[in-house]
């Protein structure tokens, strides 16, 4: 095994297994719930108009595809992406689109040997939380830009600051003993919710002049849609692929119960805590 297929050997497994099936499947989905973050890091990011994007942990590609259409023919968009199936979905989404300016890798962002001197800007939209060595993959990413290139990503805050996101998992986890407890510091949704690790991280990877500052979000995703967004996704969407059907109705019914109070007026309607980071290079 070369040193790229060791880093990050289960992240990998997992998006390009169940987690990237899952997210293909609910693309639509999580595009809507997930848009006024793209929106919030593309008004930060581009304003000083850099020209060359990179774009990590792209997923489906919807924030890459905004962005190069914000920085226009002149400018380029790369997405890169650890999820070969959601790569395939970005890579659709592009043809379909018309853009000439934007192009989607699939590889790992801790190890690729992106050309050196090639980006003035890196964004993320809750891409980064995933890497067994964040500071190798900051230092990594860091040497594909240009001398002062700009770095900014959304990370969510703390699980206490997003309980929506955690109401599955809380509901489910009297029916699933074996669901797992998230370790703060593993690669993972939460894996940037200490602020003072991500200063650390990227202090440590060269970055400079940090600044990470708390947002909060109204989200809402149709109500149509929740059930398939929280038996499918996450740690409960997961362990649902390896239960009875017995246990599976029982998990659903109770997670159901629990968003009820969320739901109003054909949404549940929900506060995004994350932080919004911005570095130089």
């Amino acid at each position: 095994m070369t040193d790229t297929q060791q880093a990050n050997r289960d992240q990998a497994a997992l998006w390009n297994g169940p987690s990237g099936e899952a997210w293909v499947e609910m693309q639509r989905v999580l595009d809507e719930a997930l848009a006024p973050f793209g929106t919030l890091l593309l008004e930060q990011a581009l304003h000083a108009g850099p020209s060359r994007i990179l774009d990590i942990g792209c997923g489906g590609g919807s924030t890459t595809l905004l962005a190069a259409r914000r920085v226009g023919p002149t400018g380029s968009c790369v997405g890169v992406d650890i999820s070969g199936p959601l790569i395939a979905v970005a890579q659709e989404k592009a043809l379909s689109s018309g853009l000439g300016n934007v192009t989607f890798v699939h590889a790992d962002a801790q190890t690729h040997p992106f050309e050196p001197n090639t980006f003035d800007a890196v964004i993320s939209r809750f891409g980064v939380m995933f890497f067994e060595d964040p500071v190798a993959a900051f230092a990594n990413i860091r040497r594909a830009t240009s001398r002062d290139a700009a770095l900014t990503f959304v990370v969510w805050r703390s699980p206490a600051e997003n309980p929506f996101m955690t109401t599955a998992a809380r509901a489910a986890a009297p029916l699933l003993p074996s669901l797992p407890m998230p370790d703060p510091e593993a690669p993972g949704q939460f894996g940037f919710a200490d602020a003072d690790r991500v200063r650390r991280i990227l202090t440590a990877s060269g970055w400079r002049a940090l600044d990470i500052r708390p947002v909060d979000v109204a989200c809402q995703i149709a109500e149509r849609d929740l059930l398939a967004y929280v038996t499918k996704l996450g740690p409960v969407g997961l362990a649902l692929k390896d239960v009875d059907d017995s246990t599976r109705t029982k998990v659903v019914t109770a997670v159901h119960a629990a968003f009820a109070p969320s739901v109003k007026e054909g949404a549940a309607r929900f506060n995004g805590a994350c932080w919004l980071v911005t570095a130089n290079g």
